[in-house]
């Protein structure tokens, strides 16, 4: 069967691209992406997310040139190189719209995408995550309009989750159990052995699609409810005058108390997941109220931080209008280049809304992709951060020394360990920590 299978991973982003390299170590595998340009990066042997080791990505290149397409990795943008795949897994992004409703597009355009080169016998699995029922209601039906096939007897289904943790190189593809589930008994034991050959640490067969589906959202809804329960202390405890961390550590001396700290909550899952299964429960007709309010606890905190810092200038006698701030970090979290979603952008956005000069500094993401994203320019070099360190430019003043008001430790990158962030400061000015990790002797407020 090794030697018959061959699979297409449409996405390689975060989740497709490892997974395509585990696959590849075993059977042919095309790494399929319309984006022609992080294409172009693969094939080159360069990966800008650093999910893979770039070595471990040139030797499956080299293995399927060299075997003939018997085994290892191809990236494409060709459609004909995928057309005589037999399983297909779709690995795109799931993001909501501007009304926190989900956004399908990506998932129906790939679904789209491989029902035109559909044939009898093959199996399509869904990775991306989604509401419960979403598979068989919203990608099925594309598929078989677009291919003229009928599910579960010309071709069928899976759905595993991914489990990806952007920058983890502890708990990687390999070593978390996987979800798996396919639209027949035959067919979930088949996918279930497939993911089998590559997943070290087992995997779990789920009764049903729905079921995986379900069980992926819920993983994500529950740390955003959990986060958002500390959050809302630390919303609290400001306004008593009291330290949150020291609450935390406090109350963690339980033995059952469960240790989560309060935080920004960006990125591609927590802060999307759980609208999708809003989303789907407004639907059938229940409101969702927990996890409702917890998302609008946790999208309170960048304001909520912009405007601390903000008091704490006036505070001090610092003229807000004519400050500058520096944040450290763009990513949503550390040691990433991941900025889907960055809550530090929002942040950005409330600081110059009251007049205030921001810089950003993060060794980390792609310069391009921040600002093609966002319209942010950041720094990524500690060159530049030097060069901008005490350089301020001012439409009313021109060009003049001036070091930053406020510095604000947005990711804990390991880079910003050994920063001294307060030579940055005008004294008296503000050393914010997002991330509770500095020295609290430099640290004016934490959240």
């Amino acid at each position: 069967m090794e030697k018959e299978l061959k699979i297409a991973v449409i996405g390689q982003g975060y989740v497709g691209l490892p997974l395509a390299l585990a696959f590849a170590q075993h059977f042919p595998v095309v790494g399929f992406d319309i984006k022609q340009s992080r294409v172009a990066e693969l094939q080159r042997g360069i990966d800008l997310t650093k999910e893979v080791d770039e070595s471990q990505l040139n030797v499956s290149i080299l293995t399927y040139n060299n075997s003939g397409g018997v085994k290892g990795y191809k990236p494409s943008t060709s459609i004909s190189d995928i057309a005589d795949a037999n399983v297909y897994i779709i690995t795109v992004p799931t993001p909501i719209n501007q009304f926190n409703a989900p956004d399908l597009t990506p998932l129906k355009s790939s679904s789209k995408l491989v029902g035109t080169v559909l044939k009898q016998g093959d199996i399509v699995i869904y990775e991306s995550t989604v509401y419960p029922g979403c598979t068989e209601e919203e990608c099925i039906p594309v598929l078989e309009k677009t291919s003229k096939l009928v599910f579960n007897r010309d071709f069928y289904a899976g759905y595993s989750p991914e489990r990806i943790n952007p920058g983890d190189k502890v708990n990687t593809l390999e070593t978390i159990v996987k979800v798996t589930s396919g639209s027949t008994p035959e067919v979930a034991d088949y996918i279930d052995d497939l993911y089998r050959t590559i997943i070290k640490a087992g995997t779990h067969k789920a009764p049903s699609l729905k079921i995986a589906e379900a069980a992926k959202v819920i993983e994500n809804a529950q740390r955003d409810v959990n986060i958002s329960f500390v959050n809302e202390l630390a919303l609290i405890f400001d306004r008593l005058g009291i330290d949150t961390q020291d609450v935390l550590e406090a109350a963690g001396t339980k033995f059952n108390f469960l240790k989560y700290k309060p935080g920004l909550v960006g990125g591609h899952c927590i802060s999307v997941d759980p609208y999708y299964l809003a989303h789907k429960a407004i639907q059938v007709g229940y409101y969702p109220d927990v996890i409702l309010s917890g998302r609008r606890v946790n999208d309170e905190i960048p304001v909520f931080i912009a405007s601390k810092v903000v008091k704490l200038m006036i505070q001090k006698g610092i003229d807000v209008s004519r400050s500058r701030v520096l944040l450290l970090g763009f990513a949503f979290k550390e040691n990433c280049p991941d900025t889907r979603n960055t809550k530090v952008a929002k942040i950005y956005e409330e600081l110059v809304s009251y007049g205030i000069e921001v810089d950003v500094y993060d060794p980390w993401v792609n310069l391009e992709e921040v600002r093609e994203e966002y319209g942010i320019e950041v720094m990524t070099t500690e060159d530049e951060l030097k060069e901008h360190r005490f350089l301020r430019t001012d439409h009313r003043y021109g060009v003049m020394p001036s070091p930053y008001n406020a510095v604000l430790l947005m990711t804990a990158h390991k880079e910003f360990n050994d920063l001294d962030v307060r030579s940055f400061i005008n004294e008296p000015g503000i050393v914010y920590d997002a991330k509770a990790i500095l020295n609290r002797s430099i640290v004016d407020s934490r959240l």
